[in-house]
């Protein structure tokens, strides 16, 4: 009886961790996901894993980012590392799949050696001081709604020249801007790690 009591707690608590993610996203098809912006100059994508990442490292050499020597290195190496790995709820393996709030979590351990939460919202909550859009700076998190305002559902890593990263559900890791109409009407919030 006792060995069923805990099969069936090992179950719960694996089911609770998997909800406790990033939350369910509803994303169009349609969506900015798929196509560049007139603000952006391309988003990377994971459109080919074939080539050893080959289109992903060109798409990002397209990006409008320029690194000079304030710039932290480590972050967007780390963030190279990740491009491509697929999306899939509740996974956080570089190269194998992610969802938003694993690919943080795991990038922020990487570069900054500071653990943070596994959820999107609770990120928001429990490890980040709130700061305004325009203050953003390189390494901030940004955080978006779904279709409830108010409700956040994904989480992003601020680069600079207004780009992101983060774990797509349609795309996997990519890069992307602010200025592209989804995420632009999407933002919630901002934070600074404490």
């Amino acid at each position: 009886m006792n060995r069923y009591r805990i099969i069936l707690f090992v179950c719960v608590a694996v089911t609770m961790l998997s909800l406790l993610s990033c939350g369910k996203r509803n994303y169009n098809k349609d969506d900015i996901y798929d196509k560049p912006s007139k603000h952006t100059t391309a988003s990377v994508t994971h459109s080919s894993r074939t080539d050893e990442k080959g289109d992903v490292y060109k798409a990002w050499k397209r990006l409008d980012i320029k690194l000079g020597k304030e710039d932290n290195k480590e972050l967007y190496n780390e963030i190279k590392e990740w491009l491509g790995t697929p999306y899939k709820y509740a996974c956080e393996t570089k190269g194998v799949c992610t969802d938003c709030s694993g690919f943080v979590m795991k990038v922020y351990l990487a570069v900054y050696k500071k653990p943070i939460e596994r959820n999107s919202g609770r990120i928001f909550e429990k490890n980040c001081k709130p700061i305004s859009r325009n203050n953003l700076k390189e390494g901030d998190l940004v955080f978006f709604h779904g279709k409830n305002p108010g409700r956040i559902t994904h989480v992003g890593i601020y680069l600079k020249d207004g780009y992101f990263a983060h774990a797509s559900s349609s795309q996997g890791v990519t890069v992307n801007s602010l200025a592209q109409n989804y995420y632009n009407t999407h933002f919630e919030c901002a934070g600074r790690v404490k």
